[in-house]
């Protein structure tokens, strides 16, 4: 049993030591600033542009009371504190570093080269996927025959597919590997031209794809858009010259597959090793006679639709300079298979200056997934009653 005494020389906030006021007011100082941290993350977080936009389609009370402005902050606080892209990019470092891991978007092959997962993965619903898919190509493809347009269609073959020397345990589905083959004989059955690109890059595909990005690089752009060019029909105005110059320094690739694992912004002996490449840059030559007619130039007869692989790596100045021949280009980073093609055909380009030839690229690993808003918007536009010319 305690003594009383005992008792009363317990000090209820514990024992007693030489320097114990300095330790509390340390430890109390310490407390503060990370509060202060904690509010100065959150102060931030809510001022930058994207909060504020995402924040002001919620700052009503039908939206508090349904719970969407809590769902708005919470989304600010967990993606926008200046401190995240720190914290995940540690976080990337240690996975590379000791799991040789890229997350669950990335998969390492050997020698550094990166994968996206989407490639490579099964899934749901495959087949009525592209099907429809297909199908939508081929309503397109009718709808513009009306209007005496043509359709060329390029896939993007998978890297994954090209580069299976590289992939080194990474593995590629039996549904992704019969994607590609399957939806070409789709577009055939409909006698949709079809320029099969898997077959234009053939096996150099370790000098034709960026290594730590999911797109084809600057030479493989170029073999693309050179086939593209072939398959173009005739009768079109095909006279312009352009020239392509490359940058006098040399600089590193997009990488995004780095950015997915977090390592963009890290020091190269952190991550996998990133793409080098000179820019390239390809402008129309003005020739004195194009020059006194410059704003009377004609509205090019080719537009592109398409995904990002058309907005990078110079390809849409390739393809103009091996088609001799301006190209709109109306393709969107990360419009997957139908974006750019919803986007083009609501706008007043589409109504008022139609093209001869539209060229639409896709990637081939979109093909079978799951569809979405896009294919239903565009499904929605071929059902519509077409507007007379």
């Amino acid at each position: 049993m305690t003594s009383p005494d005992v008792l009363a020389r317990r000090d209820p906030d514990g024992p007693d030591f030489p320097g114990r006021r300095l330790v509390e007011r340390v430890f109390g100082l310490a407390t503060i600033g990370i509060l202060a941290l904690g509010l100065w993350q959150g102060v931030a977080a809510i001022a930058t542009a994207p909060a504020q936009r995402r924040l002001a389609e919620v700052l009503r009370l039908d939206a508090f009371l349904a719970g969407r402005t809590a769902a708005a902050v919470n989304h600010v606080m967990a993606h926008d504190l200046p401190a995240d892209g720190l914290l995940r990019a540690i976080g990337g470092v240690l996975r590379w570093k000791i799991f040789g891991a890229g997350g669950t978007q990335v998969l390492p092959g050997c020698h550094d080269w990166l994968f996206l997962a989407e490639e490579v993965r099964p899934w749901p619903g495959a087949e009525a996927a592209m099907a429809e898919r297909a199908a939508l190509v081929g309503a397109v493809a009718a709808r513009l025959a009306r209007q005496d347009i043509q359709l060329r269609v390029a896939v993007v073959p998978d890297k994954a597919r090209m580069l299976p020397g590289a992939r080194c345990g990474v593995p590629y589905a039996a549904q992704a590997r019969a994607r590609l083959p399957a939806f070409l004989a789709a577009l055939a059955a409909q006698r949709i031209e079809a320029v099969n690109l898997a077959a234009v890059l053939g096996d150099q595909g370790e000098g034709l794809f960026y290594r730590s990005d999911t797109h084809w690089n600057q030479e493989g752009a170029r073999r693309a858009a050179a086939a593209l060019a072939a398959a173009l029909p005739e009768g079109l105005n095909r006279s312009s010259e352009f020239r392509t110059e490359a940058a006098l320094d040399e600089t590193n690739g997009p990488g995004d597959l780095l950015r997915l694992m977090s390592l963009d912004r890290v020091p190269n002996r952190l991550r996998p090793r990133p793409d080098r490449e000179f820019v390239e840059t390809t402008s129309a030559i003005e020739t004195a006679e194009a020059g006194s007619i410059l704003d009377d130039a004609p509205i090019p007869e080719i537009l592109l639709l398409g995904s990002s692989f058309s907005v990078n790596a110079n390809f849409h100045g390739a393809l103009q300079q091996a088609a001799r021949a301006p190209v709109a280009n109306q393709a969107l980073a990360g419009g997957a298979f139908a974006r750019a093609a919803v986007q083009y055909f609501a706008s007043p380009a589409w109504r008022e200056t139609p093209p001869r030839v539209v060229l639409w690229e896709m990637p081939e690993r979109v093909l079978n997934q799951p569809l979405g808003p896009d294919e239903r918007a565009l499904r929605a536009w071929l059902d519509a009653p077409a507007a007379p010319p």
